[in-house]
């Protein structure tokens, strides 16, 4: 006789462990690339921002937003330009 949850498989919402610790050691190995303490992630990051700046931009395109939304007292009427701009890294031998 099968157990009353045999081949049910895991509940709906609860993360797969190996990709929980997969994801727990990518940002771990990111706040230690970047310095450590609690600016470490974000200090890598902008690092990344400036080093390949494709990549960066298109994981900022899938964290942003999808919608802009104003305050209730000065909303948003309308987006005119958005305009990406690649500028050269300082020369970090200097």
């Amino acid at each position: 006789m099968t157990p009353p949850n045999a081949g049910k498989g895991r509940p709906k919402g609860v993360p797969n462990k190996t990709t929980a610790l997969l994801k727990d050691a990518i940002l771990k190995a990111a706040q230690t690339a970047g310095g450590g303490g609690d600016e470490g992630i974000a200090n890598y990051l902008a690092e990344r921002a400036i080093d390949t700046p494709g990549p960066f931009l298109a994981l900022l395109g899938k964290v942003l937003p999808m919608q802009i939304a104003g305050d209730e007292d000065n909303p948003v009427q309308h987006i005119v330009k958005i305009e990406r701009v690649i500028v050269r890294p300082p020369d970090r031998d200097a």
